[in-house]
C-alpha cells in the first residue's frame, strides 16, 4: 500500500505529537516540525506508509537526542492491559466461543495506536467490539486454518496490544498444539510499535515454544523490511499468519497466504479495505 496525500499532516501531527511527549519547548517543537515539512517536500511519496513514517520519526529522535519518544506511553499502555488481563482471560474462558471472544479482544486492543489517534477509551472499545460486526469476516477460514496448523507467525503491531495478543495464541494454544511461534516486534522503537523489551514485559517469551523476529524500523540493522524477500520467506514457512493493526496492513498488504486483524482507523485503510473507519476486520488474503 502506497502512501496517500492525506498520510503527508498526518505524519507531521505524529512528529509534533512525539515531540510533545518529552518537551514542552515549542522551539525544538518547531525546528522538529520546520525539519519534518522540509523532509516531506523533499521525499519520494512512491512509498508505502510506515517507510516514509521512519524518515519523519527519525528526524525527531536525531533533534530531541531522545530514541524512544514513546518509552513512557508504551510502559503506561503495557501496565493497564496487565492490568485488565485477568479479567480478560476470564472472559474468554467463560465464553461460549474463546476463540471469537479472543479475536475480538485482539482487535479491539488495536486502538491503542498514537501513530493515529491521541485519545482512546480502552475498556468502552472492548464493549463495542465484543458485540460488533465484524465488516469482513473470515473467522472460518481462521479456524480451519487454525486446526491443521502446527506453526505460528505473528506481526504484533503496539505496546499494550501485544497483551491482547497474549491471550489470542494461549486460546490458539489451548485448542492445539504448536511447535513453533513467532512473533515478529521492531528491531528498535518507532512510535508506540512494540519491540523486544516491551513483548518480554507482557511475558510473550513465556509462551511454549516461542521465539522472536525483528523487522525494521527504517534504521540499518534493525531487521529486514516487511516487503523484503527475508519476510515473503517467513510468511511461506508458517502454516497460520496473522498481521495485527494498520501499519503492518500497510506494509504486507502486498503478500499474499496471511490474515489480517485490526481496526480500522484511518479514512485510507478504510478506504482500501472497502470498509467504514470504526469497522472490524478479520480478513484472510490467500
Amino acid at each position: 500500500m502506497k502512501v496517500n496525500l492525506d498520510c503527508i499532516p498526518c505524519f507531521q501531527r505524529q512528529a509534533l505529537q512525539a515531540v510533545r511527549f518529552i518537551s514542552d519547548d515549542e522551539k525544538l517543537q518547531e525546528k522538529v516540525l520546520r525539519e519534518v515539512a522540509k523532509k516531506l517536500l523533499e521525499s519520494n511519496w512512491d512509498l508505502t506508509p510506515p517507510e516514509l513514517a521512519h524518515q519523519v520519526h527519525s528526524i525527531v529522535k536525531r533533534i530531541t537526542g531522545k530514541d524512544d519518544p514513546y518509552k513512557d506511553v508504551k510502559r503506561d499502555s503495557n501496565d493497564s492491559v496487565l492490568r485488565m488481563y485477568p479479567k480478560l482471560k476470564q472472559k474468554v474462558k467463560l465464553s461460549k466461543d474463546p476463540l471469537m471472544t479472543a479475536v475480538r479482544l485482539a482487535i479491539a486492543g488495536n486502538i491503542i495506536d498514537f501513530g493515529v489517534i491521541q485519545e482512546f477509551n480502552l475498556e468502552e472499545t472492548i464493549r463495542e467490539v465484543l458485540k460488533k460486526k465484524f465488516a469482513i469476516d473470515d473467522y472460518r477460514k481462521l479456524q480451519d486454518k487454525l486446526e491443521k496448523a502446527t506453526t505460528l507467525l505473528y506481526f504484533v503491531d503496539n505496546a499494550g496490544e501485544i497483551g491482547f495478543d497474549k491471550l489470542l495464541v494461549e486460546t490458539f494454544l489451548a485448542t492445539k498444539k504448536l511447535n513453533k511461534i513467532d512473533f515478529v516486534i521492531k528491531g528498535g522503537p518507532i512510535i508506540n510499535d512494540a519491540t523486544l523489551e516491551d513483548a518480554i514485559y507482557m511475558g510473550l517469551h513465556t509462551l511454549q515454544n516461542s521465539e522472536f523476529l525483528a523487522i525494521s524500523n527504517g534504521e540499518a540493522g534493525t531487521g529486514p523490511a516487511r516487503g523484503s524477500q527475508t519476510v515473503k520467506s517467513w510468511i511461506s514457512e508458517h502454516d497460520l499468519v496473522i498481521s495485527k493493526g494498520q501499519g503492518n496492513y500497510e506494509g504486507l498488504s502486498e503478500h499474499s497466504g496471511l490474515f489480517f486483524m485490526l481496526m480500522a482507523k484511518c479514512p485510507i485503510i478504510a478506504s482500501d479495505l472497502g470498509v467504514e473507519v470504526g469497522d472490524i476486520i478479520l480478513e484472510y488474503k490467500p
